[in-house]
């Protein structure tokens, strides 16, 4: 495959295209490394992979229309996955025109991008955020999710039915798929695993929302980097059975998807907490906080669609992640 990763310098891109050119793929990472948050953390990631000859770095915005026309016309990839995106819900409060800028129109781009290049295969970031003020959990692909509560959220679902239309006119194959709260070694810096145990080592307290009354299925990186790659290679297909009297909004006549990729298990936060702190070994001060706007209580998510056509589901432990995590951030920040 010759495979463009978008937000290749991201958490999920750079691990994506780190297994992608072990199984010798070639891959054309496109990010343009904004300072949403420490842009040194992308720089270092880059650099894990930038030595491989079958990697080559393309510092654009998706934004640039003309720019991203000529990288599709030139390169002429097999597959896409987009997982550039202005990230955060609490973010998307303060600066909703980033959400646009980016989730909007750099992903009308990438459609364009894959009608006139004869793209295989499209595959795109969407985010259990999707799933708004629902309550009937685990979150399955089947419901609808027409009630966002945060411009983050909002931008995602446009993804998928952006990607549905091209589906439908195209006949482009796109699937989405739904991550839930993903963490692991070179995770995000705004999220909460990274600013917990930053903020435990160096002794100040941390912000527990929500009064610690959340659930997450808290999804380690290595599954999600394995979700994707199944899904790739696993190009989607029409609903041959699908009826527009009873419309099923996690498939289509058209070859689209959808997916949940998440753990299947979610977990108490103050239990995610507490084995954080077993993994430092010294307790954190809390600051216990009411639930922020844009946020949900719980996410939970149904991943029986995924085990079906793809043969896998998340199975890492919260305990085995931490772990990971808490490894890889001493010797990184050497503490």
């Amino acid at each position: 495959m010759k495979v463009l990763v978008t937000g290749a310098a991201g958490f999920i891109g750079f691990h994506l295209s780190k297994r992608l050119l072990a199984e010798g793929h070639e891959v054309v990472g496109l990010d343009i490394l904004n300072d949403y948050y420490d842009v040194n953390v992308k720089k270092n990631r880059l650099k894990q992979i930038e030595d491989n000859d079958k990697f080559t770095f393309a510092y654009m915005d998706m934004a640039d229309r003309e720019a991203m026309e000529k990288l599709f016309a030139k390169e002429k990839f097999t597959h896409v996955v987009n997982l550039a995106a202005q990230a955060g819900v609490r973010y998307s409060l303060i600066n909703p025109q980033a959400y646009i800028d980016s989730n909007v129109v750099g992903f009308m781009n990438i459609l364009e991008g894959c009608r006139h290049n004869g793209v295989e295969h499209l595959v795109y970031a969407s985010s259990s955020s999707v799933y708004g003020l629902n309550t009937n959990m685990p979150f399955s692909i089947h419901d609808n999710v027409d009630h966002p509560i945060s411009m983050y959220a909002a931008t995602k679902k446009s993804n998928e039915l952006m990607a549905h239309s091209y589906s439908h006119l195209f006949n482009i194959p796109t699937t989405g798929l739904r991550f839930f709260t993903v963490y692991g070694p070179w995770g995000r810096p705004d999220m909460a695993l990274f600013l917990f145990t930053k903020a435990i080592f160096e002794d100040k307290p941390i912000n527990v929302f929500n009064h610690g009354k959340m659930l997450r299925d808290f999804t380690f990186i290595d599954d999600i980097v394995e979700g994707v790659v199944r899904v790739m290679k696993n190009t989607a297909k029409p609903n041959a059975d699908w009826s527009g009297d009873a419309p099923d909004p996690g498939t289509s006549p058209a070859p689209f998807r959808i997916y949940n990729i998440g753990n299947n298990q979610p977990t108490e936060l103050m239990r995610y907490i507490e084995v954080l702190e077993d993994c430092i070994g010294k307790k954190a001060e809390k600051n216990m906080m009411p639930l922020q706007a844009g946020d949900v209580p719980s996410t939970y998510a149904n991943v029986d669609d995924l085990v079906r056509d793809v043969d896998f589901k998340p199975e890492t432990t919260v305990e085995e992640g931490i772990a990971k995590f808490v490894e890889w951030y001493r010797g990184y920040y050497n503490v």
